[in-house]
């Protein structure tokens, strides 16, 4: 925690030395996944979940040449308002930090952050993973390669839809890293509760799913489990239906040659505005929904 490139909020880093429970949040979901002033809201919103359910919440983010573990109000402001922020992976953490710009840190890079100072769960939306047309492409997540080596747990409503589940589940597997269902058999689809894709491994309780990160990193097992955790029935939009506007807009980035770290943030975007904000409020929902469930497990595996 006294890394010379850290910068730890107070109530975080008491939180930390007194072992309480505490939830890693990214940043990019505020600064590259929803519009202002909904991505500020969004982000309170899902503090203040973090808190009800007993765990102290730490949004990471990049700025004055420090990673920022905890966020102030005003901080978080900045950060969903702010012009020209970095969408911070893996690699471009040393550059951001050389350069003092603020930047929004992504699954990947969160984790190794949250590793630094000590967390050890970590909430998002979705994982990146293998992008449809990979094979061509060669466009797989960096979230991918950071969880078989860091170990912090990733809580998320499964792989983000606008990917191919199956190959990441395949890589997954490569990796070593165990992909647990909360719940149900079946993995969910970011959007959709169901993927059409059986899950895993499947565990029914917080209590259990800290047991198996206790029993993981005890045998010295490196990496991540990626906790996938569906949405309700009445807030997730049918598979089928999300399928359709997702080629839609899988096209349109086609044609407008997006490419790299700037696909999902426009996919995300054309999908808000195509489904008359309805994958929006999903994202939001399913966000909320995660920090519940990631509170629970972090407290069940303080107590442990």
């Amino acid at each position: 925690m006294g890394h010379s490139l850290l910068h730890i909020l107070p109530e975080v880093e008491q939180a930390l030395q007194q072992g309480q429970p505490v939830v890693a949040l990214e940043s990019t979901i505020i600064s590259h996944g929803m519009p202002y002033p909904k991505n500020v809201e969004t982000a309170l919103a899902v503090e203040d979940m973090v808190r009800a359910n007993g765990a102290i919440p730490a949004t990471i983010a990049i700025m004055d040449g420090k990673c920022y573990v905890g966020l102030t109000h005003e901080q978080l402001e900045l950060f969903g308002n702010a012009k020209g922020v970095w969408k911070v992976s893996l690699r471009d953490i040393p550059y951001v930090l050389s350069k003092n710009l603020n930047g929004a840190t992504t699954v990947a890079a969160t984790m190794r952050i949250a590793a630094m100072a000590g967390i050890k769960i970590f909430v998002t939306g979705g994982i990146g993973g293998v992008h449809r047309g990979a094979a061509d492409s060669m466009d797989i997540s960096a979230d991918l390669t950071e969880m078989a080596q860091t170990s912090v747990a990733v809580v998320s409503a499964g792989v983000k839809s606008i990917l191919d589940i199956g190959l990441t589940l395949e890589y997954l597997e490569t990796k070593g890293i165990p992909v647990v269902t909360y719940g149900q058999d079946q993995l969910p689809g970011f959007y959709s509760s169901n993927s059409g894709h059986a899950s895993p491994l499947r565990l029914d309780t917080p209590e259990e799913i800290a047991a198996m990160l206790h029993t993981k990193w005890a045998m010295e097992l490196d990496g991540s489990v990626l906790i996938a955790n569906p949405l309700p029935a009445g807030q997730e939009i049918p598979t089928d239906e999300m399928e359709a506007h997702i080629l839609t807009a899988l096209a349109a980035a086609d044609k407008e040659k997006i490419k790299g770290k700037e696909i999902t943030p426009f996919l995300l975007s054309y999908l808000a505005t195509h489904t008359d904000g309805e994958s929006l409020q999903s994202n939001i929902a399913l966000i909320l929904h995660n920090a519940a469930l990631g509170a629970k497990i972090a407290v069940a595996f303080t107590k442990r």
